[in-house]
């Protein structure tokens, strides 16, 4: 077997049915972005981050990502549509094909590993058919020394085959491709699909089981970030409601923007080294760390260059759901290492495509619990497969599709912790007002940071609270920097009767979502 680049480490692919395969082991970012380029994969845009295109797939795939239903997962997993089980047999001879497939060919090779706390360090071995998948699985995961890696051994491996096509009569997928996670084996099987999303969403997946069973730790699908006074606050919310975009602050150091664990110690952790953020009307005005990380090194997905090397963030003609990964390092103010602690703020984001939710408002614990059970948001054009314009969603603990316990034992352990700490907790709607999607206007940014700045400094304290009528909310009347006529969303609107009968319509959604937790 070949290996370029070599390193001081060496080992074969054999042990893992690759046979043949001419290995790139641990390339560097400019290594992989040369081969990008010289197979014709990719460009170099003006800022010298590398664009690419993902494929077929701009987004993921609920309904195609399994669990192989064993011993160790039978169970324990909540099985149904979301955690779709997968024949152990099935896996194996479908494993044997992705690998037949991957002999004889290039493969790049990367030793990383997940959880930014060393007594949580999970080791992963990624095996990639394209370089940009690897250069993603560099940006993505935390990258060990150079002398780490000579005794590196893999607790998990993730065998990425994006040309890979799997045959749904033999192979038992329900269509070309597929995710699936063997908890036995240790292995996330990804192909069919060069959505890079898949593979850093497959080991969330996996540590959404691991923490929970066997380390009695929270995992969350949450940005964190902390501030001069040492205090750690959360940012909960699916894609598309502006997690990456408002833990990113330059008043505060960034811990990491996507998935995180809270600790029996009450530390908190990022499992991952880098960003993974939506770039769809990306500005340096309103995003300015975001886009100011643009540059080498990151990796741009599914956007459209003009002639001159400019991105154009406006342009959605390939997907909405245009992104960029990038080394967390790229951000100026993080904190090194991720790690935090004292958790005391906690903001629940959607994007309320209904108008009619508060820009924020506080919860009681009781809420706190609901709401996050709920885990209200509204579906972003592109976000997934199949979703071509925003619907209202709920998303158990604001990360369903990740999450394979029942979502009552997460949110269990987060009320515990809460409890515990006496952190405060706030819903924050960063979607519409003024009127539904396609009549209203999103939320102004600037408002939104203003109102997390009020809480994350105590101005919102002393406020002066109204209970909104529908869903029982404590809504400030007053807020440093935003008008005050906003803070209630019946006051945007001109028809006052069809807020109404949206906000009566959004609460019998709620409620009827909630049925199957009671």
């Amino acid at each position: 077997m070949e290996s370029l680049y070599p390193t001081t480490k060496t080992f074969s692919l054999k042990n893992y049915g690759i046979n043949n395969a001419k290995m790139r082991y641990q390339l560097s970012p400019e290594q992989l972005e040369k081969e990008v380029l010289e197979k014709g994969q990719g460009k170099v845009t003006k800022s010298g981050a590398l664009a690419i295109n993902t494929g077929e797939f701009t987004g993921r795939s609920p309904m195609d990502r399994f669990i192989v239903k064993d011993q160790i997962t039978e169970d324990k997993v909540w099985w149904g549509n979301i955690n779709i089980p997968f024949e152990q047999d099935a896996f194996d001879k479908l494993y044997d094909k992705v690998t037949s497939y991957l002999s004889d060919k290039e493969v790049f090779v990367r030793d990383s590993y997940a959880c930014a706390d060393p007594e949580y360090r999970l080791n992963i071995r990624v095996i990639n058919e394209h370089p940009w998948s690897n250069m993603f699985a560099y940006n993505m995961f935390l990258r060990p020394e150079e002398d780490e890696l000579a005794s590196f051994d893999p607790d998990w491996i993730i065998v990425n085959a994006p040309g890979f096509m799997a045959d749904p009569a033999v192979d038992g997928t329900r269509q070309h491709n597929f995710a699936i996670l063997n908890f036995s084996k240790k292995i996330a099987l990804i192909g069919g699909t060069g959505y890079t999303g898949e593979i850093k969403k497959g080991i969330f997946s996996a540590l959404n089981f691991i923490l929970p069973v066997e380390r009695n730790c929270l995992p969350m699908h949450c940005s964190a970030n902390e501030g001069a006074d040492g205090n750690t606050s959360l940012f909960f919310g699916l894609s598309g409601t502006g997690k990456t975009t408002l833990s990113t602050d330059p008043d505060r150091q960034l811990i990491g923007d996507d998935e995180h664990a809270w600790t029996e110690e009450n530390t908190v952790f990022n499992f991952e080294g880098g960003c993974y953020a939506k770039v769809i009307d990306l500005s340096a005005e309103n995003e300015p760390e975001i886009y100011g990380a643009i540059k080498k090194g990151a990796l741009l997905e599914n956007v459209i260059i003009k002639d001159n090397g400019e991105v154009d963030y406006a342009d959605t003609s390939i997907t909405q759901n245009t992104r960029v990964s990038y080394p967390i390092h790229h951000i100026e103010n993080i904190k090194v290492p991720s790690r935090g602690k004292t958790v005391t703020n906690i903001f629940f984001l959607t994007a309320d495509a209904f108008g009619v939710l508060p820009p924020i408002s506080k919860l009681t614990k009781e809420q706190a619990s609901y709401h996050f059970i709920s885990g209200y948001t509204a579906k972003v054009a592109g976000t997934e497969a199949g979703i071509n314009e925003p619907k209202p969603s709920f998303s158990a603990c604001f990360g369903a599709p990740f999450m394979p316990l029942h979502p009552k034992e997460y949110g269990d352990m987060l009320m515990e912790k809460i409890e515990k700490t006496g952190a405060n907790v706030w819903l924050v709607n960063t979607g519409w007002t003024g009127g539904s999607y396609g009549t209203g206007s999103r939320m102004k940014l600037k408002y939104t940071r203003a109102m997390i700045n009020a809480a994350l400094n105590g101005e919102l304290a002393d406020a002066t609270f109204t209970k909104d009528p529908y869903f029982d909310l404590a809504v400030p009347e007053e807020c440093p920097n935003v008008p005050s006529e906003i803070l209630n969303p019946r006051n945007t609107w001109t028809d006052k009767e069809k807020y109404d009968q949206k906000a009566q319509e959004l609460l019998n959604s709620f409620k009827e979502n909630f049925k199957k937790f009671e």
